[in-house]
């Protein structure tokens, strides 16, 4: 393929962006651009990244459900080592807190893919826990699990090199509407294509204004994560990632350190986002708070660019105001789980073919950029 000439251009090469183009690159002349010299750099090469059907809402739910079958059996072609591996999910509740418990265990999805558990097995399964933590009790997600993040993303990126062409550097600095084209201006150079698709994550509102479409509130939050050495010999690998049944912290064993968050999103412009001392001493804190460890020292932290729309579904689809520009963004902090149904739904979307089986029963119109259309007024209304 010349790279004047794609059928296809995809602006970013995070996960959203990667997958999409390792999808449609088997069909289509597809360009990536990458503004980094590196793709994944924000997001995807930062995250923490589980499998769980039970974690966001009921959209990411779906979207996580119709990816089991690929991060279990990756074709031998995407990946020669296992995406996924196995770790519970346990949900915990203090007596206050038991409502929310109640809550999520009757959610319809939810419901069949976790049990109640009682105070005593939670703490059997995480012998972290103060007992007055999960004194309401709480709920086991036994076939959960950690994503190699690292093996996914360069599955995706192998089948793109293989099939089409990215171009990492590319720093997108002006988008335009050109007859039946788009001409994207990068620092990589000037490429049209009929169909763009806006994969930038928390840039995708500031391509959609360089392109002169009405962005969609898509705002960027710093999350952030510690690695705590603990004292003495405690850590198991064997025990669940354990989240607060409101997510206001989430620990998990990694690598013979414990692995922390304040489970934050603080709103912030997109950025090269760095940990701040204040949601560091937060996240220790809280897990102090809810848990016997015993830390030692901290010995890393980061933090990590999440994205969501209003409504914190992603959005996924053609613009109705824009022809060929198509929206893969707002994928929040479950894009690395939903990555293989997310980049088979936009593939559909953008051949206007049907969905894969997976997604027979998913409904694109919950997650299509349309929804954010304001209402007509009928005439004579004020």
């Amino acid at each position: 393929m010349t790279r004047a000439q794609p059928e296809i251009l995809i602006i970013g090469g995070g996960i959203a962006g990667a997958s999409a183009a390792a999808e449609l690159a088997r069909t289509h002349r597809v360009l990536l651009l990458e503004g980094e010299d590196a793709p994944g750099y924000h997001s995807t090469g930062r995250s923490a990244a589980v499998f769980s059907e039970s974690y966001g809402n009921q959209a990411v739910r779906a979207l996580t459900r119709a990816s089991r079958d690929f991060f279990h059996s990756p074709s031998a072609e995407f990946s020669p080592f296992p995406l996924i591996k196995r770790r519970g999910w346990l949900h915990v509740a203090s007596l206050a807190q038991a409502s929310a418990l109640e809550s999520f265990l009757a959610m319809e999805d939810v419901a069949p893919r976790v049990r109640r558990t009682i105070t005593e097995e939670a703490l059997a399964l995480s012998p972290l826990l103060r007992p007055e933590t999960a004194a309401a009790g709480g709920a086991y997600e036994e076939d959960a699990g950690d994503i190699d993040v690292h093996a996914l993303h360069q599955g995706y990126l192998r089948l793109l090199r293989r099939y089409g062409t990215m171009l990492t550097g590319a720093h997108v600095t002006a988008v335009a509407r050109t007859g039946k084209k788009w001409t994207v201006e990068s620092t990589a150079g000037s490429f049209q294509a009929p169909v763009v698709i806006n994969a930038a994550g928390a840039w995708a509102d500031r391509i959609a204004m360089l392109a002169g479409v009405a962005p969609k509130r898509i705002q960027a939050c710093r999350r952030t994560a510690v690695l705590l050495e603990l004292a003495g010999d405690e850590m198991s690998d064997a025990w669940p990632l354990t989240i607060d049944i409101e997510e206001a912290y989430y620990f998990k064993p990694d690598a013979g350190l414990l692995l922390i968050s304040p489970a934050d999103e603080t709103p912030i412009e997109p950025c090269d986002v760095q940990p701040e001392e204040i949601d560091v001493a937060t996240a220790i804190d809280r897990v102090e708070r809810a848990t016997l460890a015993a830390i030692k020292r901290v010995r890393r932290s980061w933090a990590g660019l999440r994205t969501f729309a209003p409504d914190r579904s992603p959005v996924i689809g053609f613009d109705d105001g824009a022809p060929g520009f198509f929206w893969l963004a707002g994928q929040g902090g479950y894009g690395i789980q939903t990555a293989p149904a997310v980049s088979a739904l936009a593939a559909a979307l953008v051949r206007a073919e049907a969905a894969p089986p997976a997604l027979a029963s998913f409904d694109p119109a919950t997650v299509s950029p349309v929804r954010f259309a304001k209402p007509r007024q009928s005439r004579g209304s004020h």
